[in-house]
């Protein structure tokens, strides 16, 4: 039996300790030192050149405006945590299913250093995760040397301060969210389940006598607190038990095969699992169903499955161990099989909770690839962020697999599970590239580690001068296990026997691989983050932080307080309540900035649905967007040009995931002038008639079709082998010639081939577009978007859902109005059964859109003044 002071040739007890009298701990020291101060800087760029920029304009627009807002409540009530927001999602509100760790981590801090106004609350939610970012590099030292030797975690704890992408863009200041406090406490987690397993492995365990175990009971306790702070930052640390779960079944099968016991592998789990069900229910279940997603009974039940797993795998480890290995092998995946059979019929609930919850990690949707950090990983894009420390990464895991087919080294086991697990897991799911990036980090360290550990000895003979170059033996030259005293007599005397003094170039030329691809992996990866701290890449988009703060002065109070707390229970929306429509990408802007009630939000929520925003904007009637409006209780609705555009493809795939943007746009590869073919995005009529075109594009008036629109005739990719159509004929021509030639084509085209018209220009419909009745601009931001200079089309665009005043008549009606940016625009609304109903009022208005003259009737010398209350109380004029 192995001493437990010493396994693996190394002394276990050392691990975790510093020796501040040896001159190599303060080596270290320095080194580790420096890693973190560096990681430090990179992440703190945005700070330093920001200049006399507003720091609000520094907070990224999405999930970090709501940690501030989090922020905010915290310090406004006490520290008490908001689990009811009502703030969000009208008119429903939502509950809140992440943990308060983090910021409530960010209200101590303000209290600490007294921040209290919102720029000095901002100033320390902003730096908290360049800090732990840096305090992740530290940790990683701990982690690298329990999977190998302290050379290991120098070079781990260097890799992490370097890595780029997610992690490094989730830490960066500006991008304040808990994502980085997620990585820093499930890698605290990870180190002390390693070194628990590292510590006890070999140990002389009587599960009876609990003596023998006391020193894995208080690793693994340590382990269990460190797991429960992951835990109350997000659920998803939930992620990390899961591999704990795979990594039992491979040690035990290991173990089985070595013919060696698994007591501590039982008792480890059963601690740190059974301290997270204690506190979870301490802490408290936070919702009645069984998701994993949030603090709910699921947690503990799959807390219960992983003892209770581990307990069944000893016991079956014990009742074969006569047995040879692959009996054991066998059961294991006999009984697996078994149990899912047995849930599927007894507990189907149970059934559906592990299979949802695999799937949600691993699983993809249409809908998915909306969302930035749900997307799946590309080689393209896993290239562009670790290059050739993806290659590193794979030499690690190799080299662990050497070193546990040589020696079984269970933390070293764990390692790999836990870097395949999230390797995989990123590969569905780019958001999981923040925890990837510290196993590429790990790997790296293990693999450089590893090969400068073989070929030292050979760079050494090089570096001494004391072999000719070229000089080859095949034989092992042995000077590892010479003693101190021996190499310094063979230096002295100046030569090294021919026997021993023999260079293996084949670790040579490994060593050289190896750091080549460590310094470009460094280069690419400094390079990378030094350009995105430098970019500004997270500042909030100027135009809609003035029309988020427009919205503070100019609507009218919801009736809900911003930093009042509310219980879910005995919470409703007062009558002056209503919501804000927009895309959900904005939801906390409107939250934050505007301090106002979107109907739809960053959590995905308000957004899916006959009645979520994705079906408002992309209606095509006004009758189904008022319903929509009606029953959110939607008053105000923003749109920008993203939505218009470059986002208008994810509105449509929420809409409906099968058909997406094909009904409104398509991507043609059409010829260019200089003889090549460029990819063009061509609009169809579907595309003018959604409600993000007409209240974006038109101000909800009615648009005249274009002078001209393009016919064009094109191959499919069938017959091409491109991955768009390719136009084989277009014409500039006017709409109804267009449309004629086009049926004609079709009626007997060759195969493969199509005739369509479209539309090149966002503010050039193919056919007539009505006007909306009921919407209004009441405010647009300053800048101009529109690519030629005589046209006017603003970033962000605020309109006013009303009743609308009724005017009697036939024909088209006008009003001439101009905006609070001094654009000016014609209001037009063609009649429907011999009446107007018209959105803007002439007199009153409490908007910076005025009107610039009364409605006239085209043709006709009638005109007409409509009062603010005619408008909002859909009265008619006569």
């Amino acid at each position: 039996m192995v001493s437990p002071e010493t396994k693996y040739g190394r002394k276990v007890d050392s691990m975790l300790s510093v020796d501040l009298k040896n001159r190599l701990t303060w080596t270290i020291l320095a080194l580790v030192a420096f890693f973190s101060l560096f990681a430090l800087w990179l992440r703190l760029l945005p700070m330093l050149n920001m200049g006399n920029a507003d720091i609000l304009s520094l907070v990224a627009s999405d999930d970090p405006l709501y940690n501030l807002r989090q922020i905010e409540f915290l310090l406004a009530n006490n520290l008490h945590y908001g689990w009811f927001e009502p703030l969000t999602n009208y008119p429903f509100g939502t509950s809140i299913y992440w943990g308060p760790l983090f910021p409530l981590a960010v209200a101590i801090g303000c209290l600490i250093t007294g921040a209290s106004t919102r720029p000095e609350i901002i100033h320390i939610l902003l730096i908290v995760p360049p800090l732990m970012g840096a305090a992740t590099v530290a940790v990683m030292y701990y982690v690298g040397k329990v999977c190998g030797t302290w050379k290991t975690g120098v070079l781990a704890s260097g890799f992490t301060a370097i890595v780029a992408g997610q992690f490094f863009y989730r830490s960066m200041y500006g991008y304040a969210d808990h994502h980085i406090a997620e990585v820093l406490f499930s890698v605290i987690f990870c180190l002390f389940y390693m070194y628990s397993i590292l510590s006890e492995k070999n140990t002389s365990v009587d599960i009876r006598d609990i003596h023998s175990y006391k020193s894995t009971i208080l690793i693994a306790a340590l382990t269990g607190i460190a797991y429960l702070l992951g835990l109350f930052v997000m659920p998803t640390m939930i992620l990390f038990a899961m591999i704990v779960g795979i990594f039992i079944v491979v040690q035990f099968i290991i173990d089985s095969i070595r013919q060696r016991t698994s007591e501590y592998l039982v008792i480890i789990n059963t601690v740190v699992f059974s301290i997270a069900i204690i506190g979870l229910l301490l802490f408290g279940l936070k919702d009645p169903s069984l998701g994993l997603s949030t603090y709910s009974l699921g947690h503990v039940l799959a807390y219960l499955a992983l003892i209770g797993g581990s307990v069944f795998l000893y016991a079956l480890q014990k009742y074969l161990k006569s047995r040879p290995y692959y009996y054991y092998i066998s059961a294991v995946v006999v009984s697996a099989a078994l149990v899912a059979i047995v849930l599927l019929f007894a507990s189907p609930q149970l059934y559906s909770l592990f299979i949802s919850a695999l799937y949600a990690f691993f699983g993809q949707a249409a809908v998915t690839e909306t969302v930035q950090e749900a997307r799946g990983w590309s080689v393209d894009g896993a290239w562009l962020t670790f290059s050739y420390g993806l290659l590193l990464m794979a030499g690690g895991i190799l080299v662990m697999l050497y070193n546990n087919f040589r020696n079984e080294r269970p933390e070293q086991v764990f390692a790999i599970v836990w870097s395949i697990v999230m390797l995989f897991s990123t590969w569905q799911h780019i958001r999981y590239e923040y925890y990837l990036a510290v196993n590429v980090a790990l790997m790296s360290a293990v693999c450089a580690g590893f090969v400068f550990e073989k070929s030292w000895p050979d760079i050494r003979k090089r570096l001494s001068g004391t072999v000719p170059p070229g000089f080859t033996d095949q034989k092992s030259s042995g000077a590892d296990s010479e003693t101190p005293g021996k190499q310094k007599k063979h230096k002295k005397a100046g030569k090294v026997p021919a026997a021993s003094s023999g260079i293996h170039f084949l670790p040579l030329a490994a060593a050289v691989l190896v750091v080549g691809a460590a310094l470009l992996f460094i280069y690419s990866s400094v390079s990378i983050s030094y350009t995105n701290g430098s970019s500004h890449g997270t500042d909030m988009t100027p135009d809609w932080k003035e029309s988020a703060e427009w919205l503070v002065n100019n609507t009218p109070d919801t009736g809900v307080g911003y930093l009042t707390a509310y219980d879910r229970e005995t919470f409703s929306y007062p009558d002056e309540s209503y919501g804000i429509m927009s895309w959900w990408d904005y939801g906390h802007i409107i939250t934050t900035v505007g301090k106002r009630i979107p109907n739809a939000n960053p959590f995905q929520q308000g957004v899916a649905g006959g009645n979520g925003s994705a079906a408002y904007f992309m209606s095509q009637s006004e009758d189904n967007a008022n319903r929509i409006a009606d029953y959110l209780g939607t008053r105000y609705i923003i749109t920008d040009i993203e939505m218009d555009q470059g986002k208008f493809w994810a509105m449509a795939t929420w809409y409906n995931a099968t058909d997406a943007a094909g009904p409104y746009y398509d991507m043609v590869f059409a010829p260019s002038q200089n003889g090549g073919y460029n990819s063009v995005l061509l609009n169809k009529q579907p595309y003018y008639l959604t409600m993000v075109s007409r209240l974006h594009n038109f101000d909800g008036s009615m648009s005249a079709p274009s002078d001209k629109v393009y016919y064009i005739v094109y191959a499919d990719s069938s017959i091409t082998g491109q991955s768009i159509p390719v136009v084989t004929e277009g014409t500039l021509m006017d709409p109804a010639s267009a449309a004629q030639k086009a049926e004609q084509y079709n009626k007997n085209p060759m195969p493969g081939y199509h005739a369509k018209v479209y539309s090149a220009d966002l503010l050039a419909p193919i056919d007539t577009v009505p006007a909306l009745r009921h919407y209004r601009l009441v405010h647009e931001s300053s800048t101009d978007v529109a690519p030629s200079e005589t046209i006017d089309l603003r970033y962000v665009k605020v309109f006013e859902y009303v009743k609308g005043a009724h005017i009697k008549g036939e024909g088209i009606i006008e009003l001439p109005l101009v905006t609070n940016t001094g654009r000016s625009f014609t209001y037009r609304q063609e009649s429907v059964n011999g009446e107007f109903i018209v959105p803007y009022s002439t007199t009153d208005s409490p908007y910076d859109v005025k009107a610039a003259g009364k409605y006239k009737i085209s043709g006709s010398a009638r005109e007409f003044d409509v009062p603010e209350s005619a408008v909002m109380q859909g009265l008619t004029i006569l």
